[in-house]
């Protein structure tokens, strides 16, 4: 659970994770304000804290990295606002344990519950508009690109060089780009979310900013596939070199 500021809303999400399902619950605390560390702590959770706020993106790559070194063959992310139920992880981790499936997405989108949870009408918008751009541009039929439940097979994200990935928002489109780059399969799932005051959400401002991230992403992708320039965060994990190399 990559966490910012999550104290009021960490117990709730902890209390619905089906104990007897998850072998390890690990949260990365990305320089909260509040209590949300210590929080974490008194409820049992393994518990990293950064010295200083480093962003979503390099909380990510905490949890990453640091789930692969205590084991982990599937690994679920899961914000720890309550937006996004704990109560399918079962079902996301099955689909990668038993299913064709590499990654598995909770998509808000597929049974059109997003808006009745209370997802604002400028973000459910915002989120179909790049969704489309997205599945036109790389071939794909998604229903979301823009979850905050995804589950991995540890081999994915062995392969995928997440840590030359943004420490911003737009890592979460990054490691989606650099999963079909390296041609893994990508599942989903319905996933209820619930919207309310005490949720985690970016500003308008940052929405925006994010979206252009994501174009941009796309156009990257786009240009990797043709052959004239891939970014050196497609490149494999294990492989080092200039991202002009990858194009050749």
């Amino acid at each position: 659970m990559p966490a910012y500021n999550a104290s009021m809303t960490l117990g709730a999400t902890y209390d619905e994770l089906p104990k007897d399902f998850v072998d390890e619950v690990l949260l990365v605390d990305d320089g909260s304000t509040d209590s949300t560390f210590e929080t974490a702590r008194a409820l049992g959770i393994v518990t990293l804290r950064h010295d200083r706020n480093k962003g979503y993106g390099a909380n990510q790559k905490t949890c990453y990295k640091t789930a692969l070194e205590m084991g982990g063959d599937i690994i679920v992310m899961l914000h720890p606002d309550y937006q996004y139920s704990p109560k399918i992880i079962p079902a996301v981790a099955s689909l990668l344990a038993y299913g064709p499936y590499d990654v598995v997405l909770g998509s808000r989108i597929l049974t059109g519950g997003a808006l009745v949870g209370g997802m604002p009408l400028y973000k459910y918008v915002f989120n179909r508009i790049l969704t489309a751009v997205q599945n036109l541009a790389w071939r794909t039929k998604m229903s979301e690109f823009h979850t905050g439940l995804r589950g991995f097979k540890r081999a994915v994200l062995e392969t995928v060089n997440f840590e030359a990935n943004s420490d911003d928002f737009v890592f979460d489109n990054q490691i989606i780009a650099q999963i079909l780059w390296h041609g893994y399969s990508i599942g989903e799932i319905s996933c209820p979310t619930l919207y309310f005051p005490r949720a985690s959400s970016i500003s308008l401002k940052r929405s925006f900013t994010y979206g252009l991230g994501v174009l941009k992403t796309t156009l990257e992708l786009m240009m990797a596939r043709e052959g004239v320039y891939a970014p050196d965060y497609l490149r494999p994990a294990e492989t080092k070199g200039k991202a002009s190399d990858m194009a050749s």
